[in-house]
C-alpha cells in the first residue's frame, strides 16, 4: 500500500565536544542538532490509467541536472529490494547518487520484509534548507527566506559541513517507510518506531559510506541534540549487501533489534544536552572544507601507534566534554545569567581547544589550523560571544561559536570586514566569513506540511 502525499524533515549537527573521540564507545560527544533541515516529499507517482509502473523518480529541484529516475524488484532467496539507476530519460542525470540509492534499497527491503502489499512507484523531492551550501543562490519567490535555488548541479555545490549526508538518508528513510508502511506497522511517533528508524538510517548510511562510522550525525538526525554514546560496529558489520542471499532478514533483525547476540548498545542522552537561555550555537561559513576521512585515518593512524600518549589525552578530553556539557546544564538551570556567569564556560572551551592543538600537532594533522585559530580568538575578542571551536573533525569546516543573544549584531558586523591570509604551511587563506542563520535545535525528525515546498514539487 502507500499513503498519500506526506513529508518529514531531519535537523543537521555540530558536534560542539568529542570529535575523533565519539569513535570509541568508551568516550562520548555533545552533538547538537541544527534548525537548518533537509525535507523529503513523497507522493503516488501519476501514471495513465492500466499502466503499472515499478518507478521510483527522485528530484532535488535546486540543483541543475539532479533527477534519479530508478527501477526496482525483490530478489530471490531473501535478497531484499534491488535499486538500479535507470538511465537515458531527457530530463535525468546520469550520475549517481548512493546515498539516495542506498537508502532507497535499504527502505524498500526492510518495507518488504513488513509488508505484502505490493511496493507502488513514487515521485520522492528532496529540499534543503539554504545553510546546509556556501551558494548564495537566488530566492523561491513563494518562500523566499526557506528554500533558494542554488542554481549549480548538486556536484558543484560546497558543503557548510552541516551534516547534509546523515540529515538526507534519515529524512528519506523515514518518507519512504511512512509512505509504504500503514501506521499499524510503523508509526514514528512512538518510540519503538523512531529507535527502528534510527537502526535502518544508521545501516544505511554506513554502506553509503562505505564504513560503519560513529552514528552521531544520524542519532541527532532522529533524536535531536544530545549527549552520544556509539553502537559497537559489529551490529552493522554482518548485515551484508543487498542481493545478497538473506541480507532481508539480517536487515529486519538489526532494524528491530531482535538479534540476541548483536544487540544495539548506543547511548542517547538528550536531557544532557542543554543550552542556557539568552546563549545559542552559531555556525561560520569559511566556504573551504577538507577531506574528514583524511584526517580520520591519520589521527587513528597516530593513536595507534601512540596508544599510551593518547589514551591519556583522549581521557583528559573526555573530562573536559563532559565539564562542558555539565556546565550548560548547570547554566540552563537559571533563568537569567549575568554576563560574568559564563566566565568558567568560556574557561572550559579554551582547555578543550588548547587539548584539540595539541592532538593536532602529535598527529601532524590540521584539526584547528592556524587560520581557524586565528578566526575563533578574533571572534571570542567580542563581547558576547563566550567561546568557540572547529567542531568535529575539524579542519577548514564552518566553525561553532557559542554566544550570547544580544551579541549577534557586533559578531555580524565584524565578520563582514574580516580577512585572513595563510602561508602554504597553515593552508589556504578563508577569505570572507558568513554567519550562518542557523541555531541550535532539540527536535529531531518531524513531520512537515507540504505547503512549504509550493513551487518544488511536480
Amino acid at each position: 500500500m502507500s499513503r498519500s502525499a506526506m513529508a518529514v524533515s531531519a535537523p543537521g549537527k555540530v558536534l560542539l565536544a568529542g570529535g575523533y573521540l565519539v569513535l570509541d564507545r568508551e568516550h562520548t560527544g555533545l552533538v547538537f542538532g541544527l534548525d537548518a533541515r533537509i525535507h523529503v516529499h513523497v507522493q503516488k507517482l501519476p501514471t495513465s490509467p492500466g499502466v503499472d509502473l515499478s518507478e521510483v523518480i527522485v528530484r532535488s529541484p535546486q540543483f541543475r541536472d539532479a533527477e534519479w529516475r530508478y527501477g526496482y524488484r525483490e530478489t530471490e532467496q531473501d535478497g531484499g529490494v534491488e535499486v538500479a539507476q535507470l538511465k537515458g530519460h531527457s530530463t535525468s542525470t546520469q550520475s549517481r547518487n548512493k546515498f539516495v540509492e542506498t537508502a532507497l534499497a535499504y527502505a524498500l527491503s526492510y518495507v518488504s520484509t513488513v509488508s505484502n502489499a505490493k511496493i507502488g512507484s513514487s515521485s520522492i523531492t528532496i529540499v534543503a534548507d539554504t545553510d546546509y551550501y556556501s551558494h548564495s543562490g537566488s530566492a523561491d519567490c513563494t518562500n523566499p527566506r526557506r528554500f533558494i535555488d542554488f542554481n549549480v548541479p548538486l556536484t558543484e555545490a560546497h558543503k557548510t559541513g552541516l551534516g547534509s549526508s546523515a540529515a538526507l538518508v534519515t529524512a528519506f528513510t523515514a518518507a519512504v517507510l511512512t509512505h509504504y508502511l500503514d501506521r499499524n506497522q510503523l508509526t514514528l511517533n512512538s518510540e519503538v518506531g523512531r529507535r527502528r528508524l534510527h537502526n535502518l538510517a544508521q545501516a544505511a548510511h554506513c554502506a553509503a559510506q562505505g564504513k560503519v562510522g560513529s552514528g552521531f550525525d544520524v542519532a541527532a538526525a532522529v533524536y535531536g541534540s544530545c549527549v552520544y554514546r556509539r553502537f559497537s560496529p559489529s551490529i552493522l558489520e554482518g548485515v551484508g549487501e543487498v542481493g545478497s542471499p538473506q541480507f532481508s532478514d539480517r536487515l529486519k533483525a538489526a532494524v528491530e533489534d531482535t538479534n540476541p547476540t548483536q544487540k544495539w548498545d548506543m547511548q542517547i542522552d538528550k536531557r544532557a544536552a542543554s543550552m542556557p537561555q539568552g546563549l545559542r550555537v552559531l555556525m561560520c561559513d569559511v566556504d573551504c572544507g577538507s577531506e574528514t576521512v583524511s584526517l580520520v585515518k591519520k589521527v587513528l593512524a597516530w593513536r595507534k601507534d601512540n596508544p599510551d600518549e593518547a589514551a591519556l589525552l583522549w581521557a583528559t578530553l573526555q573530562k573536559g566534554n563532559e565539564d562542558l556539557a555539565r556546565e550548560l546544564q548547570q547554566l540552563a538551570q537559571n533563568s537569567s545569567n549575568s554576563r560574568q556567569a559564563y566566565s568558567n564556560l568560556s574557561e572550559i572551551i579554551l582547555t578543550i581547544r588548547s587539548l584539540i592543538r595539541e592532538m593536532s600537532g602529535k598527529a601532524e594533522v590540521p584539526i584547528e589550523p592556524q587560520v581557524q585559530t586565528d578566526l575563533l580568538d578574533a571572534c571570542c575578542r567580542i563581547s558576547g560571544v563566550v567561546g568557540g571551536v572547529v567542531p568535529g573533525a575539524g579542519g577548514f569546516d564552518a566553525i561553532a561559536l557559542v554566544v550570547e543573544d544580544d551579541a549577534l549584531p557586533a559578531l555580524q558586523s565584524f565578520l563582514k570586514t574580516y580577512k585572513t591570509t595563510a602561508s602554504d604551511e597553515q593552508g589556504p587563506a578563508i577569505g570572507n566569513v558568513r554567519l550562518l542563520g542557523v541555531k541550535q535545535d532539540f527536535d529531531g525528525l518531524k513531520a512537515e506540511d507540504a505547503n512549504i515546498y509550493t513551487g518544488w514539487l511536480r
